[in-house]
């Protein structure tokens, strides 16, 4: 455990900073929902067999274990003492992570500016424009370089992004019935696992051969995988082997570089179906693994198979361009066990780094980085051949790979030596990759540690000009988008981002009350060291000793989740909640496998859950059968105890969200938990509304075999505006082995790798480090009932105009609540949509909507909003109700009312020209021009299916923009 590097400061501090309503607020609360103390609450709310026993010093069991709070300036000084443990060396191990240089600007007002890291999935897009717009140029930019048609808004990871666009190619591949999938030998190791992990439960058979050298094995294939360049820094031309899987009827996705492809002809002009690959080298830290954008990119007649988020174009109410998430009915929430991926999520926030990034460079700038890494490269090569080494490849971009029989162990202890880490392919070769960071000294070392000497071919100061311009055989232009060609100054840049950030609601702004999200405060001082070098500098796979500090607070992470849960082990492997439950499947699947139950393959899934839940079960080889639930929304036990009955022998497990997606605390889970053990079955209970558990009962305690949880939730890991997350994955004892493991980490768990790195998105594990540390066990036990009490107070005061749908023993609600506007709809006539962009003309993101009930709002306040902001919205709130009521009362038609007009924009209610029956001054200023600061829509209301039926996913040209 971390201890304090010197005396603390006030601990606990903190807690009345996180916290949003003070003393009076919350008395104010407390006294509305009818109870005297928070501790009341959780005796009246929560079942009283799942409460954790509270000590003397009211500390529940399990979290009296954690330290004690400190304060914010100790909880920095903390962390430096980790981060100082830290060896940052030189990196040039390449396997698909690289040094970069961040450019200031872009660091500091995207990765630390509040603006663009607070914000959540662009689902409402009218207030989320700006996010989108710079979505769209990561796409515009991936599909220009990889030379696809379109690309999606982001891949976890690049090994995700390889698995999916496997089983993308077996979606799309009608024309084969063969489960057979060809991969290269030359790919990444991590990236192979992972292909592997997602093959065997779907049934996939992956042939690993040569097909560079060798051509497409003999039998028939759905789809083969290239990556080029290779693992080995090898450079191919795969224009025949993609010709020839063509004549096979065979798909073929290849791994591209993107910085590579600035220079080199890339695999899309070459006649692959899918790209994939990593954005990580244009911007974005190394951090010990991640966060980092992957990517994957198709031909267009392949978009509806395409996983994840894709950004459209379509047009607004007045007719202009407006930007959309598209074609959302592949999406798990919509589609569940038929989706296209169990993905919920991308890495938004690196996203936009990189699309930034290339912006600020443009094309030419990028392809003289290219180039600059190259000679570097060739350079090393060189001096290699005069010391005697051989070089393997002769054609190479970045990496060379040397054969030094039975001297690969010296020659990187040499090369540590002098601060430099290379990469042991094995005990004959060595791998060296060079980046944008690369310098001739930095070359110069390196052939030292080959026993050469960089004065055989150069002197080292002259290797920084020794840049060949005509490098590259790729012909094509690319990025000439307004995008990439207007903002090259930093001046020009900096208002760049401001502009696209003011067109954003986050939380820097306004609460956002998304139910199932637990949208809460990110602290700054739990921000502040992930851009550390320290911890953004390292290379996942360097030594073990270089990384002591990191990987304490990992274990330190982990012990607290344990604690927190009442598991025995947890893995921070998992890069998103899906990933966390896909993780935890597979340890089910496995343990059954362990013991011969081969056929335990039924998973039960309530009919409330979140689509996630089906997905990830049907990834994971499950048959998934829905168990209904009752009219107060809680699980059927019913038919729970017929489903079990039926499928007892095959019956695998129960995944169940706790407390339930309705927002109650179901008093019938410790029966449920039983009645699927008794039936040999484990339960999965889903971590997603863990904000309203921590400190007061633990799911690993109360029947739970597996959880994952969201750290990007309940533990202040922002959402980025639609990612980064962290999805742990943490089980009981009998599960520990089957862990997540890794081919680069040893001690891990012996189960499937579902990440790219060992750690997953270890460079944010600080904001969840540095949150426990200051909140300490008291705090963080406040900070659930707080939620509550907030979430019960919503439900008091918006209840009295929208009915609350859902609610447990004594109407009480959890950390969230269900408003019902179905009777509404049906009998004004008014739309939830109408509702939820009414919200946005008050300055409110609005709620979850229609999920996981059509026609509702699921509100979610966290303990984070003070009295004022929660009041506030329930005046947004109530105010729209009077407005429904006068549509009823006719005074308004259906079609003419501020609710089917909004949002309204500054230019609509300014225009010379207004048609409306309601005021301009109702429609822009619904509770006066006083009442909160203004922030207007940029765009109007846009219309979705226009978007659909006529798919644009890149920047439109800048006449689309122009005024008629």
């Amino acid at each position: 455990m971390t201890t304090t590097p010197h005396t603390a400061r006030t601990g606990g501090e903190f807690v009345a900073r996180h916290l949003g309503p003070d003393a009076d607020g919350l008395a104010h609360i407390l006294e509305t929902i009818d109870v005297s103390s928070l501790d009341e609450l959780a005796e009246r709310a929560f079942p009283s067999v799942i409460l954790d026993e509270v000590g003397p010093d009211g500390r529940a069991a399990g979290i009296d274990a954690l330290p004690e709070p400190l304060s914010e300036a100790d909880t920095l000084a903390a962390l430096r003492v980790l981060a100082d443990q830290n060896e940052v060396a030189i990196s040039m191990i390449g396997q698909g992570y690289y040094d970069t240089l961040t450019p200031a600007v872009i660091r500091r007002n995207v990765v630390e500016s509040p603006a663009w890291y607070t914000g959540y999935t662009p689902y409402q897009p009218e207030i989320s424009q700006g996010r989108l717009e710079a979505l769209l140029n990561f796409q515009t930019m991936v599909a220009d370089l990889t030379g696809m048609d379109m690309a999606n808004a982001s891949m976890l990871d690049e090994g995700t992004a390889a698995a999916e666009a496997m089983t993308m190619l077996r979606r799309a591949n009608r024309s084969s019935k063969s489960p057979r999938f060809a991969v290269d030998t030359d790919v990444f190791g991590q990236t192979a696992a992972i292909l592997a992990t997602r093959a065997e439960p779907l049934g996939i058979e992956i042939v690993t051969a040569n097909l560079i050298d060798d051509g497409l094995p003999e039998g028939d294939f759905f789809g083969a995988l290239v990556q080029t360049p290779g693992a080995s820094g090898r450079v191919a031309d795969v224009a025949g082997l993609i010709d020839q899987c063509h004549d096979r009827g065979v798909l073929v996705a290849a791994g591209v570089d993107l910085l590579a492809a600035t220079v080199l002809t890339p695999a899309g002009e070459k006649g692959a179906d899918a790209c994939f690959g990593s954005s990580q080298r244009f911007g974005v830290p190394m951090g010990f693994g991640g966060p980092h954008a992957g990517f994957l990119a198709c031909r267009t007649a392949h978009a509806r198979n395409l996983p994840g988020r894709l950004v459209g174009v379509s047009t607004d109410a007045d007719g202009r361009p407006a930007y959309r998430l598209a074609l959302q009915t592949r999406e798990q929430h919509i589609r569940r066990d038929k989706a296209t991926s169990n993905i919920c999520t991308a890495q938004v926030l690196l996203a936009v780094v990189a699309a930034m990034y290339a912006s600020y460079h443009g094309a030419e700038g990028l392809a003289a980085i290219a180039r600059r890494v190259h000679s570097h490269a060739a350079v090393l090569a060189d001096g290699l051949v005069a010391a005697g080494v051989q070089v393997v490849h002769a054609d190479f971009f970045d990496t060379v790979l040397a054969r030094v029989p039975g001297r690969a162990t010296e020659v990187l202890a040499a090369a540590a030596e002098r601060g430099v880490n290379l990469w042991k392919v094995d005990d004959d070769h060595v791998s060296v990759s060079c980046d944008e960071a690369t310098t001739g000294d930095h070359l110069a070392l390196v052939l030292e540690a080959f026993g050469g000497s960089v004065a055989d071919i150069a002197d080292a100061g002259q290797l920084e000009i020794l840049v060949d311009p005509a490098y590259g055989d790729r012909t094509s232009s690319f990025l000439q988008h307004e995008a990439f060609v207007r903002y090259r100054t930093e001046t020009a840049m900096l208002r760049y981002l401001r502009a696209l950030a003011d067109k954003d609601l986050a939380l820097d702004r306004t609460m956002i009350p998304l139910g199932s999200c637990t949208m809460k405060l990110n602290a700054t001082t739990e921000m502040e060291p992930i851009t550390w070098p320290e911890f953004a500098g390292l290379h996942p796979f360097a030594p073990v000793e270089q990384t002591r500090g990191i990987r304490r607070l990992v274990g330190d992470v982990e012990q607290w989740l344990v604690d927190i849960t009442g598991y025995a082990a947890v893995s921070l492997q998992p890069n998103a909640g899906s990933q966390g439950e896909y993780a935890g499947l597979l340890a089910i699947r496995q343990y059954h496998r362990s013991r011969g139950d081969e056929d335990r393959r039924v998973c039960l899934i309530p009919s409330s859950a979140h689509g996630t839940n089906a997905a990830s079960a049907v990834m994971a080889g499950m048959k998934v059968v829905v168990v209904g639930c009752r009219p107060n929304g809680d699980v059927d036990v019913d038919d729970l105890r017929e489903k079990v009955d039926r499928h007892a022998a095959e019956l695998s497990a129960i995944m169940i969200t706790y407390p339930s997606t309705h927002g109650v605390y179901e008093h019938d889970i410790e029966e449920i938990c039983a009645i699927v053990h008794d039936a040999g079955g484990q339960v999965y209970i889903d971590g997603a509304n863990l904000n309203a558990l921590v400190g007061v009962a633990r799911p690993g305690r109360f029947g739970g075999d597996v959880s994952h949880l969201n750290l990007h939730k309940t533990f202040c890991i922002p959402h980025g505006g639609g990612g980064p997350g962290v999805g742990p994955v943490a089980v009981a004892e009998h599960l520990r082995e089957f862990l997540p493991g890794h081919p680069y980490e040893e001690g891990l768990g012996s189960g499937a790798v579902v990440s790219a790195a060992a750690f997953g998105s270890a460079s944010i594990l600080p904001i969840t480090w540095a949150y426990v540390r200051m909140m300490g066990a008291d705090g963080l036990r406040r900070a659930t009932l707080t939620a509550i009490a907030s979430a019960n107070y919503l439900a008091r005061r918006i209840g009295q105009h929208f009915p609350v749908l859902y609610s447990g023993d004594g109407g009480w609600v959890a950390h969230e609540c269900i408003l019902d506007f179905r009777p509404l709809i049906d009998s004004v006539g008014i739309s939830i949509d109408d509702v939820a962009k009414r919200l946005a003309d008050y300055g409110f993101h609005a709620p979850t909507m229609s999920f996981p009930v059509p026609n509702t709002l699921m509100v979610e306040p966290t303990e984070s909003e003070d009295l004022a902001e929660l009041d506030a919205f329930c005046d947004a709130m109530a105010a729209i109700r009077a407005e429904i009521d006068r549509v009823a009362a006719g005074e308004w038609t259906v079609e003419d009312n501020p609710l089917r007009g909004a949002p309204h924009t500054a230019e609509s209610v300014s225009a010379d020209e207004w048609e409306h029956a309601y005021p301009r001054s109702l429609a822009g200023y619904p509770l006066g021009s006083t009442w909160r600061p203004k922030v207007w829509p940029a765009v109007r209301r846009i219309d979705g299916a226009y978007g659909d039926r006529n798919l644009v996913c890149s920047c439109p040209p800048l006449e689309a923009f122009a005024e008629d």
